[in-house]
């Protein structure tokens, strides 16, 4: 039996590496075609330039391994059923679920090397790609910023801006739910909020202006202790002077949720959730404060704190109570605002999670799925492999990326979005499995007419039961 289990496992080898070449190869030209435009004309060393093809095929094979899996087991049983190797082998007595047990063991390999792919090597090329293209788009800060992520804004006037957006469209310049930290005075704190924000910059590129749109302005300063000013606008104009126009290694910074290993990712997970709850406790407070403007007593500060008894060394805070409403109010919104970016993180960083484990498990679902459809088709030939590689593969990566966008707005458990795919797999390929041995095919005849002879008779008695059944149905 080891050398039957060699000849399987040898059979696999020659179709996994040509696809898996041949795939990787594709995509990776077209990664760097998307990217020639943004790379062109920078005057970038060769080394950057190799950098950056070297740190962007870690993403590309976490996409062509498992489809190379897929193509492997499918074109070697498709050639081992037409030469009726698989007949023959059933003739002697070998099962073919027999011949699976091998590939099994090689599809849980390629598993656990896909985890270990995923957790470790991927994302320290995501995050070093990202720095790389963030420091390359130094001159223009539109590449340079990222989604989801504090990015500093480095002027020459010596301005310290701090820049986060939901979402970024470097191509039109546009952001959507931008917050902007200005501490370039540290008496007065300022936090710009908008909808939507567009940037421009100078003929020289020198100098960013942002157009934000349907936001507000909260100013906290020193001189009013405990209170802030708040302002409406329907658009403002941000400019920014003297952004860098060279490239400058800027080293690692802050990391995405696709630039993480798993324990980062639970640890961002604890981290917002302990955040959570203090923003509770502070609901809390407010609420209380609440109370005490609606009954008319306005508390100083040291009753905020739970437990604590009232003090008559200070003297309450002069604020009327429409004030202190209004105040709270704006804190329940902004406490709010809070409280859902910090929920949307932890519904993406369980996605991430939950992803890493079933991408590597679908290595193992692929080879148990390839064989059944392999010797139902044997004369399907590299038409038959393409057909079934892509169709399987595209539900695959559609169901994934659908229930992704589902899971990051919190409206799908990231659990059950990351691994309805693999169940829905899983159970055909399973029922297919067991039905192996009744499933052999020789090469006589095509498996196409074979397919349109079994489709054809199905057709005729799914009809034949209908008319019988209207026949019935008229003479009763």
């Amino acid at each position: 039996m080891k050398i039957l289990t060699r000849y399987v496992i040898r059979a696999h080898v020659g179709p996994f590496f040509f696809a898996f070449t041949a795939v990787t190869g594709l995509l990776f030209l077209n990664a760097v075609a998307q990217r020639v435009e943004d790379l062109a004309g920078r005057g970038l060393e060769l080394s950057v330039v190799g950098e950056f093809m070297l740190l962007s095929i870690p993403h590309i094979v976490a996409l062509t391994l498992p489809m190379s899996v897929l193509v492997a087991v499918l074109y070697a049983f498709s050639e081992l059923t037409g030469h009726n190797e698989i007949a023959a082998m059933a003739a002697g007595g070998i099962h073919p679920a027999r011949l699976m047990a091998p590939l099994m063991g090689v599809g849980l390999v390629f598993s656990g090397l896909m985890f270990v792919f995923n957790d470790r090597i991927l994302p320290e090329s995501n995050h070093r790609l990202s720095s790389l293209l963030a420091d390359v788009g130094s001159k223009s800060p539109t590449f340079q910023l990222r989604e989801e992520i504090i990015n500093p804004i480095h002027t020459g006037d010596d301005s310290h801006y701090f820049l986060r957006a939901k979402s970024i469209d470097t191509r039109a310049s546009l952001l959507q739910d931008v917050t902007i930290y200005d501490l370039t005075n540290v008496t007065q704190v300022r936090t710009i909020l908008a909808k939507r924000g567009k940037m421009s910059f100078t003929p020289d590129g020198r100098d960013l202006y942002l157009t934000l749109n349907d936001g507000v302005v909260y100013e906290v300063t020193d001189d009013r202790p405990g209170s802030f000013q708040r302002l409406k606008y329907a658009t403002q104009i941000l400019p920014f002077r003297g952004v860098r126009d060279e490239l400058e290694r800027q080293g690692t910074g802050a990391s995405s949720d696709r630039e993480m290993d798993i324990a980062g990712l639970q640890a961002r997970i604890a981290e917002n959730i302990t955040e959570m709850r203090r923003m509770g406790d502070e609901g809390y407070l407010h609420s209380r404060e609440a109370l005490d403007a609606a009954l008319g007593v306005t508390p100083g500060r040291e009753q905020l704190a739970v437990g604590s008894p009232p003090s008559v060394e200070e003297p309450p805070l002069e604020f009327s109570r429409d004030e202190v409403m209004r105040n709270l109010a704006d804190l329940y919104r902004v406490d709010a605002t809070r409280w859902s970016i910090r929920e949307e993180q932890n519904f993406r960083y369980l996605v991430e999670v939950h992803k890493k484990y079933a991408i590597a498990f679908a290595c193992l679902i692929f080879v148990l799925l390839g064989p059944p459809l392999a010797i139902r088709f044997p004369q399907g030939g590299a038409g038959m492999v393409i057909a079934a590689s892509v169709g399987i593969f595209f539900f695959y990566w559609m169901g994934l990326i659908g229930g992704e966008r589902f899971a990051d707005r919190g409206q799908l458990d990231p659990a059950l979005a990351m691994w309805a795919p693999n169940v829905l797999l899983l159970i055909p390929a399973a029922f297919f499995a067991s039905r192996m041995a009744k499933q052999i095919s020789t090469n006589r005849g095509s498996s196409w007419d074979e397919f349109v002879f079994r489709a054809g008779r199905f057709a005729r008695r799914a009809t034949g039961r209908w008319d019988r059944r209207a026949s019935a149905g008229e003479q009763a």
